[in-house]
């Protein structure tokens, strides 16, 4: 197997999930992940609502979408993002998977509840919205990160 960086194994799990698996040599993971994130971005019909909340169309983009299908779509992102980590990572990294975890929660959370928030008479929509739920995922999952590494 190749070893590649963390940063270079992240970078190329953001831009399709499996990638990472693939350019360090576990082929069958590689293969898994990209065809599980093939599917639920068909079934939920991902990229119109991507494309349409860029268009600024974000009515649009809630009608094309299947939620059933894309509630599945941050975890296995983020799960496909953290193992691209953790084969990079040295074997005395400590709980690493903390800020993925809370990320894949929170991005859930703000997917679930998109339909319904405004913030300052802005309707974000269910892409921007659960991007922007990224944020306060990953700072939770670094403070508790800190947290228990403080305690050892």
């Amino acid at each position: 197997m190749k070893k590649v960086s963390k940063l270079e194994a992240v970078l190329w799990s953001i831009a399709f999930p499996g990638f990472s698996q693939l350019l360090s040599g576990r082929y069958i993971k590689g293969i898994f992940f990209v065809i599980l994130e093939f599917v639920i971005n068909v079934n939920s019909h991902f990229n119109g609502a991507i494309m349409y909340s860029f268009l600024g169309e974000i009515k649009k983009a809630e009608s094309v979408l299947n939620y059933q299908w894309l509630m599945f779509y941050p975890c296995v992102y983020m799960f496909a993002m953290w193992d691209g980590y953790r084969s990079a990572m040295p074997d005395e990294e400590k709980y690493s998977y903390l800020p993925f975890v809370f990320s894949a929660y929170f991005v859930t959370v703000g997917l679930m509840i998109s339909p319904k928030v405004t913030v300052f008479n802005v309707h974000p929509g269910p892409v921007f919205l659960p991007m922007s739920f990224l944020i306060p995922g990953l700072l939770i999952g670094f403070l508790i990160k800190s947290l228990l590494k403080s305690q050892n």
